[in-house]
């Protein structure tokens, strides 16, 4: 196993376990070599069938444990800030799930930490950039065909919010999915934001405002809105319109199996955004792996992953006090 990359894996829950299962039976070049999670029981089922895996409960010791040469953080949110640092300290490259860090403040830490060292460490888990779909509405919209992009419109639905689940994290969870691919499909920066609050569904838990509908501007004129509904019952749906002064086009429609019986045909629904982003999270890893293994970091970067926290940490002012909130990005370090 010399000749694989040794990655560490940070957090061995829902996301973790999945990841873990992608590096040890789906990418090549790659193995899992350690794992820290705080339930060991979690992370040990999650390695079952792997050899060579040290599993910790201190995310310090996976980092340096035998055979690590590259981190993968899928640890919850607010841990990732001092796991970016730690990647950063030992000089490790890593691959961190999205949000980078909850707050803008902590992520403008870690963008001026990256920026420090000279040299990029960190890619962002943004892995709608790695979807089949975004990617042909990508150069589609760079091809200049659909002329200038005037509006992006976009669905994000889920069947049901896990418990824990707050009307800001609408916002800065869920949205902050479409907050990065408006940004790499434009190829602008989001100026202002206003997110306006629909009749809450009976669907949802008590105090949770779900839907919201949110609505941004972009530094050239162009507009992105954005339904968001997290309690929808039916399924996971993620949808993107570009429309352009001569053309649109729009991704999310793609058929999976198609059930014809009894005189009706039926159409399956992804319940899940690991059924859904399979391939894009197979692509995305695969393609850190390879970057990793000659030396180079590609991919959504940790100013991506800075301007996501702030244009959502304004989405979510906007959500508390019903008006337009403005974007305030600080300037970007020449090695961010």
């Amino acid at each position: 196993m010399g000749d694989l990359l040794g990655v560490a894996v940070l957090g061995a829950g829902h996301m973790g376990a999945d990841h873990i299962r992608r590096l040890g039976h789906v990418v090549s070049g790659a193995r899992v070599a350690a794992v820290a999670d705080p339930d060991v029981e979690r992370a040990k089922e999650a390695v079952a069938g792997l050899s060579g895996v040290s599993v910790h409960t201190d995310p310090s010791a996976a980092l340096d444990a035998p055979g690590v040469a590259a981190v993968l953080v899928a640890s919850p949110g607010p841990a990732h800030e001092e796991a970016l640092l730690a990647c950063f300290a030992r000089g490790l490259p890593v691959l961190c799930e999205k949000p980078m860090v909850p707050d803008s403040a902590g992520a403008l830490r870690v963008v001026e930490a990256e920026a420090r060292l000279g040299r990029r460490l960190a890619q962002i888990g943004f892995m709608r950039r790695y979807d089949a779909g975004y990617r042909r509405l990508k150069a589609l919209l760079d091809g200049g065909s659909l002329g200038r992009p005037l509006i992006l419109h976009c669905t994000h639905r889920n069947v049901s919010s896990p418990g824990h689940f707050t009307s800001a994290m609408l916002i800065n969870s869920s949205v902050s999915h479409e907050i990065d691919a408006a940004r790499w499909l434009l190829g602008q920066e989001l100026t202002a934001v206003r997110v306006l609050r629909p009749r809450s569904s009976s669907g949802a838990p008590e105090g949770l405002v779900d839907p919201q509908f949110v609505l941004f501007e972009t530094e050239r004129g162009a507009l992105v809105d954005v339904e968001v509904f997290v309690n929808c019952g039916f399924g996971y749906q993620v949808r993107c319109e570009a429309v352009g002064e001569a053309g649109s086009a729009r991704i999310g429609d793609e058929h999976t199996m198609v059930v014809t019986t009894g005189g009706r045909a039926a159409q399956e629904v992804a319940q899940d955004y690991l059924v859904r982003f399979a391939d894009a999270y197979d692509r995305e890893v695969q393609a850190w792996v390879d970057a990793t293994r000659r030396g180079r970091v590609t991919g959504p970067g940790v100013w991506d992953g800075y301007a996501a926290s702030v244009v959502a940490e304004a989405g979510v002012r906007s959500l508390e006090t019903g008006h337009r909130v403005a974007v305030d990005l600080a300037p970007r370090p020449d090695a961010g």
